[in-house]
């Protein structure tokens, strides 16, 4: 492992996954991206609420959107790695989580994803799509997955 990229959001195994990949990186003397990734449907209702309370007069921008992703991803680095000896980029994305995950593992050169899974019967996955499947299968390295 030299440079991994763990998957942020504000669940507990979320969090419990960062904190293991930090564990890992610094045993091994890698790097660790941390994402946060706000979903479209995020996003819309952001913006449809900050319009309400602001009377229409205050936009919330893709950029916005994306800082804010990239600062809570700043902000688990240091609440859960800040003990550790490793090294940590924070990064913020807006759009489909699996297809942000892969592209930015692909742009900062991860060699592992850590990542968590919702917990589906196969029929479920068939019919609803699962983000954890479709990574590790469009992923050249390897993926960590905790699941439910």
């Amino acid at each position: 492992m030299q440079r991994a990229l763990a998957v942020v959001d504000s669940d507990d195994r979320s969090r419990e996954m960062v904190r293991e990949a930090g564990e890992l990186a610094a045993g091994v003397g890698a790097e660790v991206v941390i994402l946060h990734v706000t979903t479209e449907e995020e996003f819309q209702e952001n913006q449809d609420r900050l319009a309400e309370v602001s009377s229409g007069t205050s936009m919330y921008s893709v950029e916005t959107a994306q800082e804010g992703a990239r600062q809570y991803a700043a902000n688990a680095g240091t609440e859960l790695l800040d003990d550790l000896d490793v090294s940590i980029t924070p990064v913020g994305a807006l759009g489909e989580r699996r297809d942000e995950i892969l592209a930015a593992a692909r742009t900062h050169g991860c060699d592992y994803i850590f990542v968590t899974g919702t917990k589906r019967s196969p029929t479920g996955k068939v019919l609803f799509g699962d983000d954890a499947q479709s990574i590790i299968l469009n992923f050249e390295g390897s993926v960590v997955v905790r699941t439910e």
